[in-house]
């Protein structure tokens, strides 16, 4: 994740279970990002520029969307998980290239149509300033969007699980005593409209089942997030024996009969003035 507007707060790190674990992750999210890029107007040949891209889901979620004749550049810091990134963009044989780089020191020979990032802002102490930056990098007209989490809604939905909720307080606290913003989402219409921007078209999303995928999300970033937790000298009684948390976790959700959710997406976007200047 690019460094904008300030140094980030980025509790997730970088390993190699991270690595996975995003991966899985995006697996829940695509549908609901491609569907929130495609009615912010994401299509073919547009030139996309994808912030903090990490092992490159969203740059190949935006790659498809575009087709050979458009083009995603990725901003990513980490070279580990941009290597990750050019290996499966190659496999997947998508068009779509990774750089090393703060976005504001990014070398751009030509403005990009559209400007996107997932779960990025809420890492960044000054969202604001990132997104003025970026929208500078957008044409006149172009389409600035970010997908961010909000945890606030998610908690009262999962009351009937008392080990999800448990798990779901303690990374919700982790993240923010970390930094990070976990209402983000909420955050944005306010955020586009400090970055000189026009009001954005915001939607939220909720995620719910009780399928293993649910249970097995929360418990990925549990596990994360857990050495995080301890430094911070966070309470974990009450959870039991972590080896069998997962296992504990999908029979609650299973035995309630009920869905489970995951973290709710907002999805803003907006686009850049014809006229910077007015």
């Amino acid at each position: 994740m690019p460094t904008s507007g300030g140094a980030s707060h980025y509790a997730l790190g970088n390993t190699d279970a991270e690595h996975e674990r995003l991966i899985r992750q995006a697996m829940i999210l695509a549908p609901l990002t491609e569907r929130f890029f495609r009615q912010a107007g994401i299509g073919p040949g547009q030139r996309v520029l994808d912030l903090g891209s990490g092992v490159g889901d969203v740059a190949m979620l935006a790659a498809r969307l575009v087709d050979p004749a458009g083009e995603v550049v990725g901003v990513e810091r980490d070279t580990r998980s941009i290597a990750r990134a050019r290996t499966r963009v190659a496999e997947a044989g998508l068009n779509a290239i990774f750089t090393q780089s703060d976005v504001r020191q990014l070398p751009v020979d030509k403005p990009f149509d559209v400007v996107v990032g997932r779960f990025i802002l809420q890492f960044l102490p000054d969202p604001v300033v990132a997104l003025q930056l970026m929208s500078q990098l957008v044409c006149p007209g172009g389409i600035v969007a970010f997908h961010e989490p909000c945890w606030s809604p998610i908690l009262p939905l999962a009351a009937h699980l008392p080990l999800w909720s448990a798990c779901a307080s303690l990374i919700r606290e982790s993240l923010e005593r970390s930094g990070g913003n976990t209402e983000m989402g909420l955050a944005l219409y306010r955020t586009f409209q400090q970055a000189g921007l026009p009001a954005p078209t915001l939607q939220m999303e909720i995620p719910v089942g009780d399928n293993p995928a649910a249970a097995l999300w929360i418990y990925d970033l549990f596990c994360t997030l857990l050495p995080q937790m301890q430094q911070l000298n966070l309470s974990l009684e009450g959870l039991g024996n972590v080896d069998t948390l997962l296992e504990r976790i999908q029979s609650e959700v299973e035995s309630s009969k009920n869905p489970v959710p995951c973290v709710a997406l907002v999805g803003a976007w907006s686009h850049r003035p014809a006229n910077p200047a007015s």
